[in-house]
């Protein structure tokens, strides 16, 4: 049985429908999950002069954090326990900071959203919960849209 559960959270629907499933699976398995949202660096430099970095991070965190708030309350209004943890990349690819998220908490299971895509779209865009996968020292539950 998994009792520490990892949920990345990135305001997708699919990311809340991988939040919902994870809930279901807490609630069975009398589990904790942490809720974590990775925030990756944004570079302007030529627009430096034109952009307040530091208030646009601000603003990228304050929207974070009440996006991790909505899902704490999501998980404690299923009476599940719960925690949240706001990453930052520093310049490391998103699923790496997953990954050593998992490894650190330690997770024994990773519950991630993954968007489905194929073929050239899939090859153009990557995917986060594709790396996950393959980094993750931990099962991996992966929950495709549900238009899909």
């Amino acid at each position: 049985m998994y009792q520490r559960i990892l949920v990345p959270i990135d305001g997708s629907s699919n990311s809340e429908r991988a939040l919902r499933e994870a809930i279901n699976f807490a609630q069975f398995h009398h589990a904790q999950l942490m809720v974590v949202h990775v925030l990756e660096d944004i570079h302007y430099a030529e627009m430096e002069n034109y952009i307040d970095y530091a208030e646009l991070m601000k603003s990228f965190k304050d929207s974070a954090r009440k996006m991790l708030e909505k899902a704490v309350q999501a998980a404690r209004q299923a009476n599940v326990e719960v925690t949240e943890k706001l990453l930052v990349a520093s310049g490391r690819r998103v699923a790496h900071v997953l990954v050593e998220e998992a490894r650190q908490w330690p997770a024994e299971l990773i519950i991630i959203g993954t968007h489905g895509r194929s073929g050239f779209n899939r090859l153009l865009l990557g995917s986060i919960a594709e790396s996950v996968l393959r980094l993750s020292p931990v099962p991996v539950l992966l929950i495709r849209s549900e238009s899909e």
